[in-house]
């Protein structure tokens, strides 16, 4: 993503976003260096909870012994993702990932199973709480400490699909060479709803098919941008899911904003989901000299057909929100099997579209 190079420097990766500013330090904001040290207290407690939860984690099946020092590898915690998982694997292996770590939170579809006979996956389940681990963070903040140090690591949940500049020409080595050139870390990318024309339980995606070609529309506009400076993050939010389940409430809509791809060193931490990561300047993926630094997409692919049954059943777990009754009327909304599809939608064709409307760039990537 881009940014406007006047004051406030917001974001210009959103041409049809409302840049509503930057947040504004309380009264009594911290200093600088008492700031810095507050973070690096805070990435040191999150470490150490990775260190605790990690036994909670059983081993299933370690490969990792085949990982090449050069190797992408792919980080994610999952449950349930018998039927999205064989695409999920083909695309990213596609775009250059040489190794999968993944932590199966006691699936019952046979996810457990597929992922175990993958030659490229390495494998734990546990039967604790999601909510509980800071909603799978602390197992693979874990994962990532042990074997993610020195390697770009890609974060992803099992919905989600990274495309970015030349994705189907230029491997993720290809990205990650460019990004150490420009002496970058780290690699934003916007989380974009992707939904189908009628109902969303409607229409059949087998577990080998592309969900893409079922889900081809999304919101090309109706996105808010806010920088939060103690994190140095971008804050957006809008998109479907704002505009169908909570435009009776903007601000509680889902944030979009990602920083999923991050050459690791052990001290690292994700804080919330990978909306922000410590060190703090691993979350500037955004240019503040009034150009644009290159960006991606996470296409969402949460609207395939069982939404409807799976929202139910998420919603009796409450697992997936730290209030989760604050968002009952959002899973009723999803099990009463919605229409996302409106006459300001967009049809999906492709990067350069994402680009031209403006959710991504290719920076100075030529």
């Amino acid at each position: 993503m881009g940014s406007r190079g006047e004051r406030g420097s917001f974001p210009r990766g959103l041409p049809h976003a409302c840049a509503i500013g930057e947040l504004s330090d309380p009264p009594g904001a911290l200093t600088g260096a008492l700031l810095a040290l507050k973070l690096r207290l805070r990435r040191q407690r999150l470490l150490m909870r990775a260190v605790r939860k990690r036994r909670q984690l059983s081993v299933v099946t370690d490969r990792t012994a085949q990982i090449n020092p050069s190797d992408v590898l792919c980080f994610l915690c999952l449950r349930n993702e018998a039927h999205r998982l064989p695409h999920f694997l083909r695309h990213h292996r596609a775009l250059g990932v040489r190794h999968f770590l993944a932590v199966d939170n006691a699936s019952t579809d046979g996810s457990a199973d597929l992922l175990a006979d993958q030659p490229d996956v390495s494998l734990w389940r546990t039967p604790a709480s999601y909510k509980a681990s800071r909603f799978g963070m602390d197992w693979l903040t874990w994962l990532q400490m042990r074997h993610g140090h020195g390697h770009w690591c890609l974060t992803l949940d099992a919905d989600e699909l990274l495309v970015y500049p030349y994705w189907q020409t230029r491997p993720l080595p290809a990205l990650t060479g460019w990004l150490e050139a420009q002496g970058h870390d780290s690699f934003g990318a916007l989380t974009l709803d992707i939904y189908p024309e009628g109902p969303v339980s409607q229409g059949q995606v087998g577990p080998e098919d592309d969900p893409i070609r079922h889900l081809s529309w999304f919101d090309a506009g109706n996105y808010q941008v806010q920088v939060q400076p103690r994190m140095r993050n971008l804050w957006v939010q809008g998109g479907a899911r704002a505009r169908a389940f909570f435009a009776a409430d903007p601000r509680r809509a889902p944030t979009l904003n990602k920083t999923p791809l991050v050459r690791w060193h052990w001290r690292n931490a994700y804080v919330n989901s990978t909306h922000t990561v410590l060190p703090p300047r691993l979350n500037q993926v955004y240019a503040t000299d009034g150009g644009e630094l290159t960006s991606g997409i996470l296409l969402h692919t949460k609207f395939l057909p069982g939404i409807t049954d799976r929202s139910a059943e998420e919603k009796a777990r409450a697992e997936h929100f730290a209030d989760a009754s604050q968002y009952a009327a959002y899973y009723d909304r999803l099990t009463a099997d919605p229409v996302l599809h409106c006459a300001a939608s967009t049809r999906y064709t492709g990067w350069r579209q994402l680009e031209a409307l403006g959710l991504m760039s290719r920076g100075g990537w030529i």
